[in-house]
């Protein structure tokens, strides 16, 4: 077995709360970005683009995720605004993976957003590939309008994801994976 199969037969992702310093260096960053953007993309349009979290503009993004509770009026109590304030800082290195579909291509929206999950999962591979862990997660931020207009998205985006990195605290577990007796059917004349 070829150790690229071997690896997505076994691939895991790790918690963000347990993905811990040290992150990846620059140029380890800059090789898994370009990995992530090798994927199928029809007449090259780049529909996602990627918004990079150090962890400076993680604190101040948690603090805006604080805010945004409070504003919302659901459970205010300090220890949900410190789970807030805290939520990008779990792991060293955080990525938005932005949807940013080009509506007058002659490309259909919905092949556009299989491009940006391709995108997210081949930065999951890359961190992996780079000897490090992921998690890929979206959360209730990714859906807010006024969380998405403070990330700077324009109308037409969303986030698919906010991929988490770091080196793993504990060994992964596992969970039930899909029968192929379930999801796999033959197509008859």
């Amino acid at each position: 077995m070829s150790d690229i199969l071997d690896y997505l037969l076994t691939r895991r992702s790790v918690q963000a709360a347990f993905l811990q310093a040290p992150g990846p260096s620059e140029d380890q960053i800059k090789q898994m970005l370009t990995a992530a953007a090798r994927v199928p993309d029809h007449k090259k349009l780049e529909p996602w683009r990627f918004i990079r979290f150090d962890q400076e503009a993680s604190k101040a993004f948690g603090k805006i995720l604080a805010e945004r509770v409070g504003e919302l009026g659901v459970d205010v109590s300090e220890a949900r605004l410190e789970v807030e304030r805290q939520r990008l800082l779990r792991a060293p290195f955080v990525v938005a993976v932005v949807s940013s579909p080009n509506r007058a291509a002659p490309v259909p929206e919905w092949e556009q957003v299989m491009s940006v999950g391709a995108v997210c999962m081949n930065l999951v591979h890359a961190a992996h590939a780079c000897g490090f862990a992921a998690q890929w997660l979206t959360e209730w931020y990714a859906f807010d309008v006024e969380i998405l207009k403070r990330l700077g998205l324009t109308d037409g985006e969303r986030v698919a994801g906010f991929i988490h990195v770091g080196t793993p605290s504990v060994d992964p577990t596992d969970r039930p994976r899909p029968d192929l007796s379930d999801i796999v059917s033959y197509w008859e004349v």
